[in-house]
C-alpha cells in the first residue's frame, strides 16, 4: 500500500466514525442499519479490518451518503478567487463540486421595476442572503422585504425581480445551472446581465 493509499484508508475510516457520531448513533445502531456485526464495524473504524468495497457501499447507504462522497479527497485548489465584473459591480465564484452552480456577490442601488412585464420567469432555483441594506423581492404577486442577514429561496419559474429599498444593498446569491442560464438569456437574445433590475444577481 502506498502512502497515498494509506492516507485515503485512514480518511475513510475517520469519516465513517465522524458521520456516525454526527448522527448520534452508537456502534450498535450503525451496525444494525448496515447489517454488519458491531465488532466488524469497530474494527473498520479502528483500522483493524481491511476495507472491503461491498461493506463501504453498505455503510455509505446506511450513513445516508454515497460511496463517492465517502472516499472523496480534498482537491488541490481549495481556495478560489472571484471573477470580477466591474461593469455590473459584482463578483462571481463557480462551485466546483456542482458544475453550473454559481455564487454571486452584487451591490444593488435601484428599486425593483414597477412594470410587471419586467419580471422574469425561467427554470431553476435561487437562494440569496442580504449582506447589508434592505432588498425588495417581487415574486409572482408578492412583494417581500428582505433585511440584512435574512435570506430567500425560491423556484425561478415564479416571475421575479429584485431591487434595493432606501439605499444600496449588497446580496450574495447562489444559482443552480438552470437559474444561471435563465439569467444569461434575456428577451430577444439579450444577455440578462445587460438588462438592469430584471431579477436577482446572475
Amino acid at each position: 500500500m502506498t502512502q497515498e493509499d494509506g492516507e485515503l484508508d485512514s480518511l475513510v475510516r475517520r469519516r465513517i466514525r465522524a458521520l456516525r457520531v454526527a448522527q448520534g448513533w452508537s456502534l450498535e445502531e450503525l451496525a444494525g442499519r448496515a447489517a454488519i456485526s458491531q465488532s466488524t464495524l469497530s474494527r473498520i473504524e479502528n483500522g483493524r479490518r481491511r476495507l472491503a468495497l461491498d461493506q463501504l457501499v453498505t455503510l455509505a447507504r446506511a450513513l445516508d451518503t454515497t460511496l463517492d462522497q465517502l472516499v472523496e479527497t480534498a482537491a488541490d485548489d481549495i481556495v478560489s478567487h472571484p471573477m470580477t465584473d466591474g461593469t455590473h459591480d459584482r463578483l462571481r465564484w463557480p462551485i466546483k463540486a456542482e458544475p453550473g452552480m454559481t455564487v454571486i456577490r452584487q451591490r444593488l442601488t435601484e428599486p425593483p421595476p414597477d412594470n410587471p412585464s419586467r419580471l422574469r420567469a425561467h427554470p431553476g432555483r435561487e437562494w440569496l442572503v442580504v449582506l447589508s441594506g434592505t432588498a425588495i423581492l417581487l415574486l409572482g404577486n408578492r412583494r417581500l422585504r428582505i433585511e440584512t442577514n435574512q435570506a430567500a429561496e425560491f423556484p425561478t419559474m415564479l416571475p421575479h425581480a429584485i431591487g434595493a429599498e432606501g439605499g444600496p444593498c449588497e446580496l450574495l446569491g447562489i444559482f443552480d445551472r438552470d437559474a444561471r442560464r435563465g439569467h444569461q438569456r434575456g428577451d430577444g437574445g439579450e444577455d440578462a446581465e445587460s438588462a438592469p433590475r430584471t431579477g436577482p444577481p446572475s
